[in-house]
């Protein structure tokens, strides 16, 4: 209080609450309140039926969008699925481009007692006559002359090692064997052209691929089983020779049809052991179009990549094909067997000359390959061993023990002095065929896997296929490169030629190829 005047704007409004107006006396009556009860009773009910409807509401727009939500989802893994299926497809339409399938031709020649595709028994033993066992010696001989001259002489085109190391991988084919039975088991490459890529799968397939066209020239059928073991021949033309009688005549043996044609083609004389189908006189037989195969399905198969079709059945074993190896002629199969023989078969006749096991033993064999001479060969065993022969003597010369597990691969360096082996004991073994002694064993990660073993052409290099690959350099045998492009096992690896590049199979469907 300070008594000065008062003006309006210091004056402040004063909020006081309304006031309450008390219920009429009708209402105070006890009828009067149950009814107020029961009205604030009925408000009460019709809320909680109201929150209950819009609940409802609520969880079955909830339950809609959960159902296009999984079938959204469904629809996306279905469009996924056809995604891959089709880039399978498209993967698999690019090699085959100029895509030779094999068709079974019913008008094809007879070359064997039942027919190239019609089961039979097992072939008799023709055996070793002497003269096979003179051209066998005179190949031999030719071998070693030659081995003698290039002495210890290095080719000028090698690729080196420094260069070597540098490889990496330069293409990648996914498309050559069926994706529903995935896995390549097989590889070889065309000895005179090794652009020509043969490859086996578990598809019971065999397929003939060019690497330098990139495209699939060739697709076999005929196995029953998966393919194991492939081999591309060299040549198709086997002999040439000029008649005396005749101007110019020539004698070809294609298949099992032997031909005589003089200097104007005109067919003279025709002779055959078995049923023959002649339309035109044989022209200049391209290269390279000749391929063998085996099977669990215990047959050999030899095959014409030109016709794509099966020309001879080997039928030389009465369990699963486990190896196959061809002779330096040309004319001749080594092949092994889990019913313990190998045998010696003619492939122009389909014949099996000899087939021989190790009654001391009896055990399965895993792999056979035939030494750059021809006159011995390897054979590996499910019981570790690997067994020496002479093909002449069909006799067991030399064993080397040391392996532990059933040996799966072999190969001879084409120097003739070195066989490396591979087992299931995660080493590669090396052995001197001179002092026949083990001189080297690479010790490989544990558990890896030892698919494939090769040389290359000129005894420098080694590869060896598994669970990776690897590539080491004779004599040093020390690691040049590594390679685990591969998702799957490796299951074959090859040198082209002066190791200009290197090719590898797997369990992962693919062939891919290693350069600069």
């Amino acid at each position: 209080m300070n008594r000065q005047p008062l003006s309006e704007e210091q004056l402040i409004d004063i909020k006081v609450s309304h006031p309450i107006r008390p219920k009429a006396p009708s209402s105070t009556s006890i009828p009067a309140i149950l009814k107020a009860l029961q009205d604030e009773w009925d408000a009460v009910m019709l809320h909680s039926f109201t929150l209950r409807q819009q609940l409802q509401t609520t969880r079955q727009e909830l339950s809609h969008a959960l159902y296009q939500h999984d079938a959204a989802c469904r629809v996306i893994a279905r469009l996924t699925k056809e995604v891959t299926a089709a880039r399978e497809a498209l993967a698999t339409l690019k090699p085959q481009a100029g895509l030779v399938v094999a068709q079974a031709v019913a008008s094809q020649p007879s070359v064997t007692a039942g027919g190239a595709g019609e089961p039979m028994d097992v072939s008799e033993q023709v055996g070793m006559m002497p003269e096979i066992i003179q051209k066998l010696q005179d190949k031999a001989t030719v071998l070693t002359t030659e081995r003698k001259k290039r002495g210890k002489t290095v080719p000028e085109e090698l690729v080196r090692t420094e260069d070597l190391s540098k490889y990496r991988q330069v293409a990648t084919h996914a498309g050559l064997h069926s994706a529903s039975v995935p896995g390549i088991l097989s590889l070889d490459l065309c000895p005179s052209d090794t652009n020509k890529v043969l490859t086996g799968g578990a598809d019971k397939n065999v397929v003939v691929f060019d690497k330098k066209e990139e495209q699939i020239i060739a697709t076999l059928k005929g196995h029953t089983k998966k393919v194991t073991s492939v081999i591309y021949h060299p040549s198709q033309v086997r002999h040439t020779h000029t008649h005396t009688s005749f101007p110019l005549l020539s004698i070809y043996i294609v298949s099992s049809n032997v031909l005589h044609w003089n200097y104007s083609l005109t067919l003279i004389c025709l002779t055959s052991t078995f049923s023959l189908s002649v339309h035109s006189p044989p022209l200049a037989l391209s290269l390279q179009s000749v391929v063998f195969s085996a099977s669990p399905d215990s047959t050999i198969r030899v095959w014409s990549i030109t016709g794509g079709n099966c020309v001879q059945v080997v039928r030389a074993h009465e369990a699963s094909v486990t190896g196959l190896s061809l002779h330096a002629t040309g004319d001749y199969l080594l092949s092994s067997s889990e019913d313990q023989y190998w045998a010696f078969s003619d492939i122009q006749t389909g014949r099996v000359l000899t087939k021989v096991t190790d009654e001391a033993t009896g055990c399965a064999l895993t792999c056979a390959q035939f030494h750059p001479d021809g006159l011995i060969f390897g054979t590996g065993t499910a019981d570790s061993q690997i067994k020496i022969w002479d093909l002449k003597e069909r006799t067991n010369v030399a064993n080397f023990p040391g392996h532990i597990g059933p040996v799966t691969s072999i190969a001879f360096s084409e120097n003739g002095y070195y066989l490396a082996t591979g087992a299931q004991d995660s080493s590669v073994k090396l052995w001197d065929l001179r002092k026949l002694k083990n001189f080297k064993t690479i010790t490989l990660d544990n558990n890896y896997e030892v698919k494939s073993l090769v040389f290359d052409q000129s005894g420098t290099y080694l590869a060896v296929g598994g669970t990776d690959i690897r590539v080491y350099i004779c004599k040093q045998w020390s690691e040049v490169l590594n390679f685990t492009e591969h998702t799957g096992v490796v299951t074959g690896v090859a040198f082209g030629e002066h190791a200009q590049f290197l090719t590898s199979t797997g369990m992962d469907r693919s062939l891919k190829f290693y350069s600069l």
